[in-house]
């Protein structure tokens, strides 16, 4: 009986099995199929399926749009936009795949055997280029009757291009130049048909440096890098809660100390267009610093690593809205641009990093003239990077405090008069077995009593890390190896319990002038 019984449970189990095996082959030949028989549009080889918004968002400001004639209406001149920039995004791509799809859909075919002629050139040199615009300044100069055909001036095209051989960068440049367009409705689409360049170019038109000196400000600095205890890496989210923040600056204010460092996550805030909510709240925190007395220094761009030219437009408009937003705000101490993107110099290049860097130190000080801009490299060894640029230079400092003095000195030396920052360095009290239990509260301590004697003594501004120990560290952070995510868990100087550990004393400022 028992020997039947599993004789037919195991043909039972072939038959499902053989059944199973056909069903998957059938769906298998069918996806093929399905694949094969599709084409890929030109909106997912592009990237543009979500709109345009979601890869390529140049700044772009009418300075006229009246038009002697037939008027022109607002949302023929919003798809008149759309194309036009939709024309520059693929003929950006064709430069840098030396291949025209995409093409035919925004230009007509005179420009498009040009263009074509253009990346055959290209191609046999081994030559490509990549380049992106970051702003345009078009006014209407025609819109004829039967709305089909019209011609604008397109001032002051700002371009960055980078010229790149047998995948090698070979040189780059930024130049503003002025086109005449004219462009027909042809098939539902606005293309180009004319694109001439009637101003050569002549370099930027932002200034870069400034004359300003803020080496007061900041040499009076003295505070944190604040996440609150329960929101580790996330400040903004679900669990924000503006009474539990309220508390921490007021007990900042008790310590005598007048400054955070936050961080504004790219993706989590929305990229290019950023999650209004977020925004509220982050300007929610300012007015609370604003009510102890407390400066902020916000820092953009957390967990962003891309760099590429093709993102740098979204990445633009995204700072645009949150330095807009807050540049008048009366708690706000200034911009760092980027954390530790030093870091990313191995897997995204040097150049291309600084590149970035740059540029956008540019668009910032465009936005908001009047606060400070600088740059959270992780040592002192990076730090004189791009040490001209910024309005003070900021470093990372987690080495041995007795090798503190001459390392700062040197970058002193390094940088000249530009005023300095120590904004971030700290000590783990982790005591477990992933460090074999050889840390304690009482190394902390000793670790910030003998940092706090030579900051104060030199009287050089700090922001140590950080007020509270944490339960959970993201695997964003450090990874998920336990060693690196044990010890992340205790930088701070008040316990998950909200006790004070022997280091606090030592970063209370209130009984120093």
């Amino acid at each position: 009986m028992n020997s039947n019984w599993n004789k037919n449970i195991y043909r039972s189990l072939l038959i499902l099995s053989f059944i199973g095996i056909n069903v998957g082959l059938l769906f298998g030949i069918s996806s093929v199929w399905v694949y094969l028989n599709s084409g890929a549009d030109k909106a997912s080889i592009l990237h543009i399926e979500g709109g345009l918004e979601a890869t390529y968002v140049p700044e772009i400001i009418w300075q006229n749009t009246e038009n002697p004639g037939r008027p022109m209406e607002k949302q023929t001149l919003l798809e008149i936009q759309e194309d036009y920039l939709k024309a520059w995004y693929v003929r950006n791509v064709a430069y840098a795949t030396n291949d025209t799809y995409g093409i035919s859909d925004y230009y007509t075919d005179s420009l498009r055997s040009k263009l074509a002629g253009i990346l055959q050139i290209n191609k046999e040199a081994k030559t490509k280029s990549y380049q992106t615009t970051l702003s345009h300044h078009p006014s209407l100069d025609f819109y004829s009757t039967d709305g089909t055909l019209v011609v604008f001036t397109d001032e002051q095209v700002e371009i960055y291009q980078e010229l790149w051989q047998d995948e090698k960068l070979v040189a780059k440049k930024k130049d503003t130049s002025s086109f005449k367009v004219m462009m027909l409705l042809e098939d539902g689409f606005w293309r180009i048909r004319h694109l001439v360049t009637i101003k050569e170019a002549n370099g930027s038109t932002i200034k870069n440096k400034r004359d300003k000196n803020y080496n007061g400000i900041v040499q009076k600095s003295k505070g944190l890098n604040y996440y609150p205890s329960k929101s580790a890496w996330n400040t903004f989210g679900v669990n924000f809660n503006e009474a539990i923040i309220s508390k921490d600056f007021s007990q900042l204010q008790e310590m005598g100390l007048n400054m955070v460092r936050i961080f504004v996550p790219y993706e989590e805030f929305g990229k290019a267009a950023v999650n209004s909510a977020k925004l509220i709240k982050l300007n929610k925190l300012l007015d609370i610093a604003d009510k102890y007395d407390i400066k902020v220094l916000v820092t953009l761009f957390d967990f962003y690593g891309n760099y590429e030219l093709m993102d740098w437009t979204l990445t633009h408009r995204h700072a645009e809205t949150i330095v807009s937003a807050l540049k008048d705000h009366p708690a706000l101490f200034g911009w760092d641009i980027k954390n530790e993107p030093d870091l990313d110099f191995e897997s995204r290049t040097k150049e291309k990093v600084l590149a970035w860097l740059e540029e956008m130190i540019i668009r910032i000080r465009a936005w908001d003239p009047q606060h400070p801009v600088t740059i959270g490299w992780s040592s002192a060894a990076a730090a004189p990077n791009m040490a001209k640029q910024v309005d003070f230079v900021s470093f990372h400092y987690y080495l041995e405090p007795s090798e503190f003095a001459q390392t700062y000195k040197a970058l002193r030396k390094s940088v000249g008069g530009k005023p300095i920052l120590l904004s971030e360095y700290g000590y783990s009290s982790y005591s477990g077995f992933w460090n074999l239990f050889t840390g304690s509260e009482k190394q902390q301590a000793s670790y910030y009593e003998v940092m706090q004697a030579q900051l104060n003594k030199e009287e050089i501004p700090f922001l140590f890390w950080t007020m509270y120990d944490f339960d959970e560290v993201p695997n964003t952070v450090v990874g998920n190896l336990p060693w690196r995510k044990q010890r992340q868990k205790y930088f701070g100087i008040i316990s998950v319990d909200g006790e004070r550990k022997p280091a606090f004393e030592y970063l209370d400022q209130s009984g120093l002038k």
